[in-house]
């Protein structure tokens, strides 16, 4: 099993219905267990159109080899309504992102992790922080928290809730 990262994202519609979705969805993949979610963030859009996103990271471990995890995490996209042709920086109904996989470094037209811009971004180095503040950056060979105290100020992250997701799990099984 290999311990993952993903990065969650959206700005269309109800923006933490489709994020419960997709991770619902992901929960329900062969070769993907859920370890933990960080809190849900409202952040400014970076290099995309439309309004504000709510952002998550979760941890996960899989069976999946990277390309297989990467496969599935486009048919949860496309399942949650996000086509797999799109333009650059348009609007998401949802995006997940292989942010991690383990501590490999891989190279592949279709795939490249450490994902090539998370040490650049504040909405995945913050909630990614609150889950593992002393995981290294596989590439660069840097602490997630110091990543973060690098960067220069920027788009705003702000928390809006804890544990958000099982909440409203437990929430819907209660009779």
């Amino acid at each position: 099993m290999i311990r993952t990262y993903l990065g969650l994202g959206a700005n269309l519609g109800n923006r933490q219905g489709q994020l419960e979705h997709a991770l619902a969805l992901l929960m329900c993949r062969p070769g993907i267990r859920l370890l933990r979610i960080s809190s849900l963030y409202e952040t400014e859009p970076v290099d995309v159109t439309g309004s504000w996103f709510f952002n998550s990271v979760v941890e996960v471990e899989t069976s999946l080899v990277s390309l297989e995890l990467l496969e599935a995490l486009l048919q949860v996209e496309e399942a949650c309504g996000r086509p797999r042709v799109r333009q650059r920086g348009e609007a998401r109904v949802v995006d997940i992102d292989l942010l991690l996989y383990g501590s490999q470094i891989i190279t592949e037209p279709k795939l490249q992790v450490p994902h090539p811009r998370m040490h650049l971004r504040r909405f995945v180095l913050v909630p990614l922080a609150e889950l593992d503040p002393g995981l290294a950056h596989p590439s660069l060979g840097t602490r997630v928290d110091d990543l973060l105290t690098q960067l220069p100020p920027g788009a705003e992250v702000r928390m809006v809730a804890r544990d958000w997701f099982f909440a409203r799990v437990e929430e819907r099984s209660l009779p």
